[in-house]
């Protein structure tokens, strides 16, 4: 009786200090992010105009598509989530394999979004960008900076849920030991709400 009371309660201390971890680590990341977007408001403050006309030129479909993209991932993540904690394993697995899909499909979008802006002379230090106002210079500039730091913590969540999935798959993340999921979804979810962020700053300028 003891023994398992001790498991318990060692049980209880990883799952407290793994989520305390995850908590403290996404503080950090608002904190990136937020500095970012409080020199971006600077910016848009000082050069209204030149942001507006720079905004012009950015695909607004494609910033939508994309937004709904990662929200649908957000949504199966969390049901990824909830699968797996009323045992439905297979369910899970097939829903984390869609999230991950769909953080793929995502920044595919963002390589042919990206790719259209190069091949218009569209990217830091570029002729064309140069020969533009400052303001939309540090428009474009911030656009890449951005949306590039917030891809690439896109491809790191598919990366982490690579080996959530196998560790589902393998049973060290089960229905009694999701935590490793949970967090993993909840870095997700701070991703997504990034872009919510990002894409009405840089598309929807009015």
């Amino acid at each position: 009786m003891e023994n398992i009371l001790n498991k318990t309660a060692e049980h209880h201390r990883d799952y407290t200090g793994a989520k305390m971890g995850m908590w403290l680590f996404l503080f950090t990341e608002m904190l990136l992010f937020g500095g970012m977007f409080i020199l971006y408001a600077v910016y848009r403050f000082e050069y209204p105009v030149e942001f507006h006309t720079a905004a012009k030129e950015l695909d607004t479909t494609l910033g939508a598509v994309n937004t709904l993209i990662l929200l649908t991932s957000s949504l199966t993540m969390a049901l990824s989530l909830v699968a797996l904690q009323k045992g439905n394993k297979r369910l899970s697995l097939v829903l984390q394999a869609i999230t991950m899909l769909l953080g793929a499909a995502f920044l595919g979008n963002k390589y042919i979004e990206w790719g259209a802006k190069i091949h218009h002379g569209i990217y830091p230090n570029a002729e064309y960008l140069l020969s533009l106002g400052k303001g939309q210079i540090l428009f474009y500039g911030l656009y890449f900076i951005m949306t590039g730091l917030h891809g690439v913590h896109v491809l790191i969540g598919i990366g982490v849920f690579s080996f959530i999935f196998y560790f589902t798959i393998s049973g060290a993340v089960a229905s009694d030991n999701t935590v490793k999921l949970e967090n993993a979804g909840l870095y997700w979810h701070l991703v997504d709400i990034i872009w919510v962020y990002l894409f009405p700053l840089f598309y929807l300028i009015t």
